[in-house]
């Protein structure tokens, strides 16, 4: 039979006491660290970000980009972007610097993948400018 003195709290082994030692030095190791100088950077950095994130946030148009970025179609057009870009960085500086007049342009001009890259320009541009003035007549 038990008494009401008795509690109910269970025997602490070595290992939780050594991790609770651990915890604790841990603690006091962060606390002695904080000098005046740094809570004083970290407090203006936590401000600064703050101040941020509530400017992003009340962007309507940074909100809704970020959502159309979100959809799977975009995030494919993303990837292959990224992909374009880093293959451009390669091949450009591997490449002789182009001889210029009219013949090098036809040459370009030709290929299909220069006619894929201005269709993809020409169709966001087309939409850009349709996006563009809907906007400007509903204000």
């Amino acid at each position: 039979m038990t008494t009401q003195t008795e509690t109910s709290i269970p025997a602490m082994d070595t290992e939780d006491l050594q991790r609770l030692v651990e915890v604790a030095q841990l603690v006091t190791a962060a606390r002695d660290a904080m000098s005046d100088e740094i809570v004083t950077r970290l407090s203006w950095a936590m401000s600064e970000g703050l101040t941020l994130l509530d400017r992003l946030t009340r962007n309507e148009g940074l909100m809704h980009l970020l959502k159309v970025l979100d959809r799977q179609d975009t995030q494919y057009l993303l990837i292959a972007l990224s992909d374009a870009i880093h293959e451009a960085s390669q091949e450009i500086p591997a490449n002789p610097p182009a001889t210029g007049g009219l013949g090098c342009l036809m040459r370009v001009v030709r290929d299909p993948g220069t006619q894929e890259g201005l269709r993809l320009l020409s169709v966001i541009g087309k939409h850009l400018s349709h996006s563009m003035r809907e906007q400007h007549r509903h204000g």
